[in-house]
């Protein structure tokens, strides 16, 4: 590490020049080399000068490109152990049976992916072989972010290693009928298997980084020792165009996580042609990676390059290779020898008569066949400087070919990515290539067969010795017994249960009142990872600053501005808040290495991440998604929720649809609390769930996203009527009716049920006061804890009662003898209650704050979007004049009476 007292190089702009004598022997120098032997002689020894010093320590800016050859000389290259011969043979079968599985899928219209893995057969192999550590071993294992639309070549190593078998082969992408294989990394379909979904390209990288950070959390906080796993996330050149993959590269190189090495496959190919057609993504790439901090690894050229350089005597070839842009090497891999000899070559003297020293076969075994990606040397080279290198995380740039050794059909082809069989005659000259020992009588009516060497042939022994030294089969996911975590106790909850009294108290402040209580439970405090994405003080969390600390792998190496204060600025290695920045993505990262961390490292953590609302589902969906396959635990909390409550903000802060977007996630379970008491009471029930004693047929793989409010309310006690508990937990229960209100309504009064969800029902409480002085109806009031809850309820009784059983609905046992029409309200749009409209025996009229947003105060606002305590009014007097139970003038008077 350089040192951080030591003069840096802008500093030395600043001072003068205390030899200018020397200064000038230096520029002459260089100028007398240039003239001498050219510019190109004095570019290589700025670079060799500007290496030295940068392996010296010395500070001075990095190169952010080095040349376009591989980062280790083969001199320097280790020797591969094991038998590489053997390991030929392994990659040979793997590669058949990925290209056999998906031919003999498409006949079923499937889809699947072949020249994925056909470009990055090697680079999986060396690590299964040598590095990748398993579950079965001291400690967690490594963990694995496998490319997406490599999975063939998963899947066909896990046949030969006999995990799976052919007939789950040929159900790949045929799930329905239970013995099938997922598409792609998916953990909830496969969850012996895949570890971590990563299809959804870019999340791959940027969880993977964040894992790695987690794993060091858990060692600073002496939760579990990670010190033995290390993440791999093999990745796409052209997947790390999409912002997430590289948003985190300054946090890994920052945090020093050298237990992270990315793999990226630069077959120089993305779905519909060449990456960086006029351009070099490897080039681009190191810039990127090294100006972040990264130590970057090249592996680009396989030996037979080697003769090449040799050859290489003024630098022409090298020249040559930085210039030439990556939609022409691309063609290079399908033109003759003739045309490689006048494009590459053609253009410079030195270049001609080097070309004049190589035969056609030579030309063409290096520009069609030797990339550093495809051989086990070169990766393995490669991956041995990852794991040692220490002090930052490492990238590796492996050139491959898309679509290599699958024949002259696929090989570079910009199509070769929607392309999903061979045909006979290709897997026969496949066949040949691999030296397969595949009859032309095993292809029986044209069906390619698979191929297996034997369950006690050399090969799966070899295979299956290495992974037994290494810590048993990958990938693997491992969920280890752990005994269920105890419930906090009953005090943190049963504190809310009597109200706040004339105090004002907002939700968000009663859910962080809550975790303060629940992180100094003895049992389970240390469990709680509050995540936060640096809104602490937006959130009232500013508290736990000093009582929890902020993680930070460095501690706190200054002095806090606030150090005076009660509530300052406290960092810490230990420190168990995780305060990300301005990353609504990295703190989604964050939760998912967390509440995946029970199957992980077999250590159950209680993530809990609280964000503005809006910019929870609406920005980072699809990483819900993500959270959902992975299996992950947790709460997700909503803040600042509503399209009502934040004043002044605008549409862009107005939530109005996050339940919406929560609703279609099937392991999201979506809570909008009324009162602090049901805060409490969903929370205990999420702990029990996801942690503790799961009721049988219960799904613990859930998480549970709760919305709250920052208006400042009255918290009424918890009524003392039985089920309210169950209804909070799913979803409806009876706050009050007109009597318990303190309401006397007439004999015959005209009455109506009022469902409010959130901050709704205040205006509900409101209403139900309106309603009974000024216009005579009786009104009882309901919470409606969860719309989506009730609904899924009600899907499954109505799947219950396609098998015969009969089953029915909770909303409709809580609503049953419940008299009058019901009128739901919400700070939402009218889609959220809408949901349980069809199970609801009563007539059903919603209100919801429907479209945009928009800045103003809060009851500005509910007239606005017609949700304020006097359109529920009106609302309700319509429904009962259209029943005849109110005179249909009353809807017009009462409009005119409250200006609307």
């Amino acid at each position: 590490m350089t040192d951080p007292n030591a003069i840096q190089p802008s500093e030395l702009d600043q001072l003068p020049d205390r030899d200018p004598e020397e200064t000038a022997e230096w520029q002459a120098s260089l100028d007398a080399v240039t003239k001498a032997a050219g510019p190109h002689r004095a570019a290589y020894l700025m670079r060799r000068t500007l290496e030295r010093a940068e392996g010296a320590g010395i500070a001075l800016p990095k190169l952010l490109e080095t040349d376009y050859v591989n980062s280790i000389p083969t001199s320097a290259e280790p020797a591969v152990p094991g038998d590489e011969a053997m390991e030929q043979r392994i990659t040979a079968w793997n590669r058949w049976n990925a290209a056999a599985m998906v031919t003999r899928g498409s006949k079923y219209g499937v889809g699947g992916h072949i020249a994925t893995f056909a470009s990055a057969a090697w680079l999986y192999e060396t690590g299964f072989n040598h590095f990748f550590k398993g579950k079965e071993a001291d400690g967690s294992g490594d963990q694995l972010y496998i490319q997406g639309h490599a999975s063939p070549g998963i899947y066909a190593r896990a046949f030969l290693d006999g995990r799976l078998n052919e007939e789950q082969l040929d159900n790949f992408r045929r799930e329905a009928g239970g013995n099938g294989l997922p598409s792609y990394p998916h953990p909830r379909r496969l969850p012996w298997l895949w570890e971590f979904p990563t299809v959804s390209m870019g999340l791959g990288p940027l969880s993977a980084i964040y894992q790695a950070r987690f794993n060091r959390y858990l060692a600073n906080r002496g939760i579990k020792d990670t010190a033995g796993s290390h993440v791999w996330a093999f990745l796409g050149d052209g997947e790390m165009d999409e912002p997430e993959s590289t948003a985190a590269l300054a946090l890994a190189a920052r945090e020093e996580l050298d237990n992270l090495t990315f793999v990226i496959n630069c077959n120089l190919q993305r779905l519909d042609g060449p990456v960086r057609a006029n351009f070099k993504i490897v080039q681009e790439l190191e810039a990127q990676f090294r100006g972040a901090g990264w130590n970057v690894v090249k592996t680009l050229w396989g030996t037979a390059w080697d003769e090449l350089f040799r050859l290489d005597t003024t630098g022409a070839l090298v020249r040559r290779l930085r210039r030439v842009p990556d939609a022409q090497i691309q063609t290079y891999q399908t033109r003759d020898a003739a045309y490689i000899r006048q494009d590459f070559f053609g253009g410079d003297p030195a270049l001609v008569e080097m070309a004049k020293l190589l035969s056609d076969d030579k030309i063409l075994e290096c520009f069609h066949l030797s990339r550093g990606g495809h051989e086990a040397r070169k990766v393995f080279a490669a991956y041995k400087a990852a794991v040692e290198h220490k002090g930052a995380p490492t990238v590796i740039l492996a050139q491959t070919v898309k679509g290599h050794t699958l024949g002259e059909g696929f090989a570079s082809k910009n199509a070769n990515h929607q392309m999903k069989k061979l045909s006979v005659d290709e897997f026969k000259n496949m066949r040949d290539l691999l030296e397969l020992p595949i009859k032309d009588s095993d292809f029986v009516d044209g069906v390619v067969p698979y191929g297996h060497p034997g369950a006690d042939s050399p090969e799966v022994r070899y295979l299956q010795e290495r992974r037994a030294a290494l810590g048993g089969p990958a990938p693997a996911r491992r969920v280890h017994p752990v005994a269920p975590l105890p419930a906090p106790a009953e005090k943190a909850f049963a504190s809310f249960d009597k109200g706040s009294g004339s105090q004002n108290v907002a939700t968000t402040m009663a859910f962080v009142r809550l975790v303060k209580d629940l992180v100094r439970d003895k049992e389970t405090g240390k469990r709680w990872v509050p995540i936060v994405p640096d809104e602490a003080r937006t959130f009232g969390m500013e508290s736990l600053f000093p009582s929890l600390g902020i993680y930070s792998p460095k501690g706190q190496t200054y002095e806090p501005v606030d150090r005076d204060q009660l509530m300052y600025y406290k960092e810490a290695k230990n420190g168990q808040i995780l305060n990300e920045g301005i990353t609504e993505a990295g703190s989604m990262a964050d939760f998912i290495a967390a509440s995946t961390s029970y199957s992980t490292h077999g250590e159950a953590m209680i993530p809990f991440y609280i964000f503005y609302s809006m910019f929870g589902w609406q920005r980072t969906a699809d990483q819900m998604w993500q959270l959902g396959d992975q299996l992950g635990r947790g709460f997700l909390v909503g803040a600042t929720a509503g399209r009502t409550t934040l004043t002044g903000e605008g549409l862009q802060h107005a939530d109005g649809h996050s339940p919406v977007i929560a609703a279609t996630n099937p392991a999201a379970l979506s809570y909008d609390p009324a009162f602090a008491y049901e805060v409490a009471a969903i929370v205990k029930d999420g702990l029990r769930r996801m942690y503790g004693e799961a009721a049988p047929g219960e799904d613990q793989n859930v998480f549970y996203y709760l919305t709250v409010y920052n208006e400042p309310m009255p918290q009424p006690a918890k009524p003392s009527v039985d089920g309210v508990d169950e209804g909070i937990v799913k979803g409806l229960y009876r706050f009050n009716t007109a009597e318990s209100a303190g309401i006397t309504p007439p004999a015959d009064a005209p009455r109506i049920q009022l469902l409010g969800s959130g901050t709704a029902i205040h205006w509900a409480l409101k209403a139900q006061q309106l309603l009974a002085e000024e216009w005579g109806v009786a009104a009882d009031v309901w919470s409606a804890t969860s719309w989506s809850e009730l609904r899924r309820d009600a899907l499954e009784a109505d799947e219950a009662l396609l098998r015969g059983e009969e089953r029915v609905p909770f909303v409709r046992q809580a609503l049953q003898g419940a008299d009058g029409p019901v009128l739901a309200v919400s700070d939402y749009m009218r889609q959220v209650p809408d949901q349980i409209a069809q199970w609801v025996e009563q007539d059903w009229s919603s209100l919801g704050a429907d479209g945009f947003g928009l800045s103003d105060t809060r009851e500005a606002a509910r007239r606005h979007f017609g949700v304020d305590a006097e359109s529920i009014v009106v609302a309700a007097l319509a429904q009962l004049a259209g029943r005849g139970e109110v005179k249909a003038t009353a809807v017009k008077e009462a409009r005119e009476k409250y200006g609307l």
